[in-house]
């Protein structure tokens, strides 16, 4: 008897050297991908995200990959760490993972173009989508990756005269690049910088034309589920695709492996001839649309209907084939948000590197009670000396169910808050403790460049 109700499998994201399978042909997966978590021992999450990118330049198919970990929405059951921001660290050996330039700063750095709105709609309820696609699409470039074994290909988003903002796993571990306009002009490019724990990059267009379009940058914290949006990029080597749909959810923790360029003895190369280790989880709160994705859409644009973007697309929701299910869009898509998102673009475009900022807890999933009810939440299970979650006075026990009113049911869904904030915002946290319901603010810092202990 077939399964009536097939269990998904999880998907880390592919493309660039991808942690999720290359594709051939039409698309179909040369290695399936492992079904559940951690040891795969356990009963798989109801549905898990995967890369978009992974479909092959059709010059250089790629072989067979080995297989890597598999990502998860819910939370990640190791997670012994400092917590900490922006593609930070998950767990407290991860602090001397990564390179970067002093305390987060706010950068002088310009994004987009001079339009706020370039779309103006004359019903929010009728959106006119033929209107945006062709102010966006000229924004949306295709990416080539040539790797040292085959090739593959993603999407970009121009964010200012020279620069494409993209995922860190497209472009990760290739040897060459290539970005084509929505005209067909193709164009030399090179890795400006990448951050692995956030899966973003940016590269730079070598010899850019004078009439690249920065895309309009729009406002991540402004959108509501059930607002329009527009996915525009790539998919399966289909340029200028684009596809309709809705916010479907807001803040959806995503966790998936992040991809790094690895030498023989397992460090990261980077851009600025600087070394770092294994690279951390990406932890995102995205942003959930029914708007299809596919292979080939990582790194392309998520805009709203006035043509502005609010999110930078990455990850997918799939069925296992062993399921019987469909290995392509099943409606569930994910986006990193456009203001975490260019923030990093910033950094990367300034110094190279990312800095980020940490809390300083351990989390793990837990609840408490709340009055008559109960709440699940992050359960802090210890605070870092001299971190700002000692300084704000946060106690072992304690259970964060909010970070500025935003609900935080779970470690991954904490972890991603904070990783949308910079170092030396002040965070409101809605925290439990016996039995009571209390506000502690703390204002996050720089995450230590070292581990002391």
């Amino acid at each position: 008897m077939s399964e009536q109700h097939p269990t998904p499998q999880w998907f880390t994201p592919g493309g660039g050297t991808t942690t999720a399978p290359r594709y051939e042909g039409a698309g179909a997966p040369t290695t399936e991908m492992p079904v559940g978590y951690g040891a795969y021992g356990a009963t798989p999450p109801p549905m898990g995200p995967r890369g978009p990118l992974g479909q092959p330049a059709p010059q250089a198919p790629a072989p067979k990959p080995a297989k890597r970990g598999v990502g998860q929405l819910t939370a990640v059951a190791a997670l012994a760490a400092l917590l900490a921001s922006g593609g930070t660290a998950a767990a407290a050996h991860y602090w001397a993972d990564d390179t970067q330039a002093g305390a987060a700063s706010t950068s002088a750095t310009q994004l987009g173009s001079n339009a706020s709105a370039p779309v103006k709609q004359g019903t929010a309820s009728a959106p006119d989508w033929t209107a945006t696609a062709s102010v966006v699409s000229p924004s949306v470039v295709s990416i080539t990756a040539t790797l040292a074994q085959g090739g593959a290909q993603g999407s970009g988003v121009i964010i200012d005269k020279t620069h494409v903002l993209t995922n860190n796993h497209v472009v990760s571990g290739a040897e060459k690049l290539t970005v084509t306009m929505s005209d067909g002009r193709t164009y030399d490019a090179e890795i400006r910088g990448t951050d692995p724990s956030t899966d973003l990059a940016v590269i730079t267009v070598k010899n850019a034309p004078s009439d690249m379009a920065p895309i309009a940058i729009g406002n991540s914290d402004k959108i509501a589920v059930g607002d329009p949006v527009m996915a525009v990029g790539n998919p399966l080597g289909l340029a200028g695709t684009v596809t309709t749909g809705i916010v479907s959810a807001l803040n959806r923790p995503v966790t998936t492996e992040a991809e790094s360029d690895t030498q023989g003895d397992g460090s990261q190369a980077d851009p600025n001839g600087q070394a770092q280790t294994q690279a951390d989880p990406v932890v995102t709160n995205a942003i959930q649309t029914s708007a299809a994705i596919n292979p080939g859409n990582s790194g392309g644009a998520l805009v709203n209907a006035s043509g502005q973007l609010i999110g930078i697309n990455s990850a997918i929701a799939s069925l296992g084939a062993s399921s019987g299910g469909q290995s392509g869009s099943i409606g569930i898509g994910f986006a990193i948000p456009v203001n975490e998102a260019t923030s990093i673009a910033k950094q990367l475009i300034d110094n190279g590197v990312a800095a980020h900022a940490y809390l300083g807890v351990t989390p793990k999933d837990g609840s408490a009670s709340d009055g008559s009810a109960t709440r699940a939440g992050a359960e802090v299970t210890s605070v870092g000396n001299d971190t700002p979650a000692s300084k704000a006075g946060l106690k072992e026990g304690d259970v964060i169910v909010a970070v500025n009113g935003a609900p935080v049911d779970s470690a991954d869904s904490l972890i991603g808050h904070v990783r949308e904030k910079t170092a030396g915002d002040e965070v409101t946290l809605t925290v439990l403790r016996d039995g009571k319901s209390v506000e502690v603010k703390a204002t996050l810092a720089a995450k230590p460049t070292t581990n002391n202990g």
